[in-house]
């Protein structure tokens, strides 16, 4: 299964945080957006999920969301799996070719540091963001891991798109 890392971060590298004052770009959504229904799917992590209920939940009805947690029991008409393993052979079962990681930092961070990540889509919002959450391959290993750029592209509104293949 090929698995997709999906994330929008800011110029400086961090996460881009969103909030009242600092909504998420409507380009960037509407790629999630594409991509999730493309994939059919989206893996997710507890608080991440519940922020996006929060927010109306978006245009996901038809698509099937594993939140990772391990501490929810059961949320209704969603799965819920214990580890990023677990998430990706719920999906594979399901028949599902392509996984998309749609975050959080934690859920990220997990799926990079055990080598589940195929490709990475960043997309880099016109802001600096002074005290945002990164990316980490491994907390305690400082190799580098190298990427391949397989794309790059305007979404529009300063959002740039950059699409990476990780090396395995």
């Amino acid at each position: 299964m090929k698995t997709i890392l999906w994330a929008t971060l800011a110029a400086n590298g961090n996460y881009a945080q969103s909030s009242p004052e600092n909504p998420p770009k409507k380009e960037a959504l509407d790629d999630f957006t594409k991509h999730a229904t493309a994939a059919g799917n989206f893996i997710v992590g507890r608080r991440t999920f519940e922020a996006m209920k929060g927010n109306g939940g978006g245009p996901f009805a038809d698509i099937d969301i594993v939140v990772v947690s391990k501490s929810a029991i059961e949320i209704p008409g969603i799965t819920v799996a214990r580890s990023p393993q677990e998430a990706l052979d719920l999906l594979q079962q399901k028949g599902h070719q392509t996984a998309l990681i749609a975050g959080g930092a934690d859920l990220h961070n997990a799926f990079l540091s055990l080598g589940l990540v195929d490709e990475l889509i960043f997309n880099v919002a016109p802001v600096l963001e002074g005290k945002g959450l990164n990316l980490l391959i491994d907390q305690h290993d400082y190799r580098y891991k190298h990427v391949e750029l397989l794309d790059s592209k305007s979404l529009g509104s300063g959002v740039i798109q950059l699409h990476y293949a990780v090396a395995r």
